[in-house]
């Protein structure tokens, strides 16, 4: 009997071990994808940078977009079907993030609204 309790004990205790782990390591995955700008559903960014001609560029599922050089500038952002924040001057811009098919356009000139990375919420 005393066998039966300790393995019930043990096997309880390495459930409970095995839950834990599981939940402690499911981290939220960024799968965020460049491509291409064809659908409305995707955000779509429009940006600048010194000596360039504007890029398009449109992404789709939750994550962050690093978009490599520090002196980007955007003119415009659709969120199509997603909530969407950019990072510039330090911080995550709008805190609560800008809501789904919204437009927010700003005017094209260098320094203008710096962008180093989207993230769709």
């Amino acid at each position: 009997m005393k066998q039966i309790a300790k393995q019930a004990v043990l096997a309880a205790l390495t459930s409970v071990a095995v839950t834990a782990s599981l939940t402690v390591g499911a981290t939220s995955a960024f799968a965020i994808n460049e491509g291409t700008c064809s659908r409305t559903d995707f955000l779509q960014i429009t940006i600048h940078r010194p000596g360039e001609n504007s890029q398009m560029r449109c992404y789709a599922n939750a994550g962050e977009a690093d978009l490599i050089s520090t002196n980007w500038w955007v003119t415009r952002i659709s969120t199509g079907n997603n909530r969407v924040q950019w990072l510039g001057d330090g911080s995550w811009q709008p805190a609560s993030g800008i809501n789904k098919w919204t437009v927010m356009t700003w005017p094209n000139h260098p320094g203008g609204v710096s962008i180093n990375k989207v993230r769709i919420l």
